[in-house]
């Protein structure tokens, strides 16, 4: 039972996650909030809006340089028309809802992303409807350095 219900807990706990606008790493009560993070695997560039230092991720967005989308991933999925599936037919298993992990793509100019780049916001379309996340000045930085670092031709 219990392994039937954890993914169903941790599918929640991602929407809600996905709900929240925070510009900080914290709430006012002191307890953890969701915020932007810029990760780097090797030449492949991480940008993903969750926690700090968990799998707990509503959006997340991949490129490597050169590239001229990015790759999109996560419960939350930037309200743009240019989005785009990855793939079509049978997708793969998600390991935390035991659902289909959907993969789409966004091209790196597209408004979604430069909007988050200069004003800090982005929407997006979550089980429970249209929300925004919002970035601080300093999450825009990484923002930027993300497109900046896609948009190169070397890592």
């Amino acid at each position: 039972m219990l392994k039937s219900i954890a993914p169903a807990v941790a599918a929640l706990g991602l929407a809600a996650l996905a709900g929240q606008a925070m510009t900080s790493p914290t709430t006012a009560s002191g307890e953890a909030a969701a915020s932007w993070h810029l990760l780097h695997e090797g030449s492949m560039a991480k940008l993903a809006y969750g926690m700090a230092d968990s799998d707990q991720v509503a959006l997340m967005l991949t490129c490597s340089p050169g590239d001229r989308t990015a790759v999109v991933y996560g419960d939350a999925q930037p309200q743009s028309p240019a989005l785009s599936l990855a793939a079509t037919g049978p997708q793969p298993m998600d390991p935390l809802s035991d659902g289909e992990a959907y993969e789409a793509r966004l091209p790196l100019t597209d408004a979604a992303l430069t909007r988050l780049a200069r004003g800090g916001r982005m929407a997006v379309q979550t089980e429970a409807g249209a929300q925004q996340l919002t970035a601080s000045r300093s999450e825009r930085r990484l923002v930027q350095n993300f497109l900046g670092y896609c948009a190169s031709s070397h890592a």
